[in-house]
């Protein structure tokens, strides 16, 4: 399973207008040239299907719409999305994984999808993705979950069917793909789990606490920090031999979440697409791998595209962000002329690598 993610968080007090930013960058240098998908899902589908564990999507709540990246074509589940209600769930790290599959389990993938078809908010998140892993986790699954709303960010980290979660006190954060993100710091976890002096220690995983290591444009603690600028961090931190695709979240407390995604390998050869959830989302066929393909339409085209291409959709890229900019500030939801934005940049790129 290819389901490792570096990821960066910014919390409200560092953002513009009181947003909280999360960012993160697929990490695989084994299968850096497969495709990732971008798909999305209506009330009515974000429940169909067989989950990549065997394990039955138990619906639980009122469902809601999704929209949701794929580290590989065929895969039920993803490792980072977002939902209409503004709730933001990745996979950072994920091994053992092989053995779970037909199982009756649930992989991480899984628990990305099913969290975010159900959430209320991050702290309904943490609570789903406890109860899944301790339902439905692999005994020798071990698996870390970054998951936030426009309020607060949590990091999950789960070893079988044991789990224990770390709410974000510091203003921003970089959470790194490889290890178990909690180790003394538990503010939520399975039901009488025992007191250790390390989570990650104590179920034989390699800690890997999240740590102020930043890439790029850094938070100034001064409310400036933008979406720009996380493009930009993670286009710092990414690395063309294992960087794979990128995604960013903009979550929102009154106005309109806004969620970015590259849909092609290594950010720093790639260009941002804004996705909002409008009345009727469209998004293109070319983010999915199509029957008897390997690779999307968009990554294939990424991948034979020319220099100046980039140069020209960055500027593109730039005035996008400054217009949704213009029209989040104007509106407090988005509009049925919203419905085509994701489509509409994904098939203006395109033209630039034909």
């Amino acid at each position: 399973m290819i389901s490792n993610g570096d990821c960066f968080v910014v919390l409200p007090e560092n953002c513009a207008k009181g947003t909280l930013i999360v960012g993160r960058n697929a990490e695989d240098e084994k299968h850096v040239n497969v495709a990732s998908e971008v798909c999305f899902y209506d009330v009515s589908e974000v429940m169909e299907g067989k989950t990549d564990g065997g394990a039955s999507a138990e619906n639980s709540g009122e469902t809601v719409r999704v929209i949701l990246q794929k580290p590989q074509p065929g895969l039920w589940g993803g490792d980072f999305g977002a939902n209409e209600r503004g709730v933001a769930v990745g996979l950072t790290w994920a091994v053992g994984e092989d053995e779970a599959k037909d199982f009756d389990t649930l992989l991480g993938t899984d628990i990305v999808r099913l969290t975010l078809a159900l959430a209320n908010d991050v702290d309904d998140a943490v609570d789903r993705i406890g109860a899944l892993v301790a339902n439905h986790g692999h005994d020798n699954s071990k698996l870390n979950f970054i998951a936030c709303d426009a309020a607060a960010a949590w990091f999950v980290s789960c070893s079988g069917k044991v789990w224990a979660a770390e709410k974000l006190e510091a203003s921003f954060m970089r959470l790194p793909s490889g290890g178990l993100a909690v180790t003394t710091v538990v503010n939520k976890s399975s039901e009488g789990l025992d007191e250790v002096a390390s989570f990650a220690a104590a179920h034989d995983a390699e800690a890997h606490a999240p740590a102020e290591d930043w890439c790029g444009p850094k938070p100034a603690g001064d409310g400036t920090y933008t979406q720009h600028d996380m493009f930009e961090t993670l286009r710092a931190a990414s690395n063309a031999s294992s960087s794979r695709a990128s995604s960013v979240s903009v979550l929102s407390v009154k106005g309109i979440s806004c969620h970015w995604f590259t849909g092609t390998p290594n950010a720093a050869e790639s260009v941002f697409k804004p996705f909002v959830f409008a009345p009727k989302p469209r998004i293109s066929p070319l983010t999915q791998v199509q029957a008897d393909a390997d690779l999307t339409l968009l990554h294939k085209l990424h991948s034979q595209r020319k220099p100046a291409a980039l140069e020209h959709l960055r500027s593109l890229e730039r005035s996008c962000v400054d217009e949704l900019n213009n029209y989040f500030s104007l509106q407090d939801h988005a509009s049925d002329e919203l419905d085509e934005l994701l489509k509409d940049c994904v098939e203006a790129e395109v033209k630039f690598y034909r």
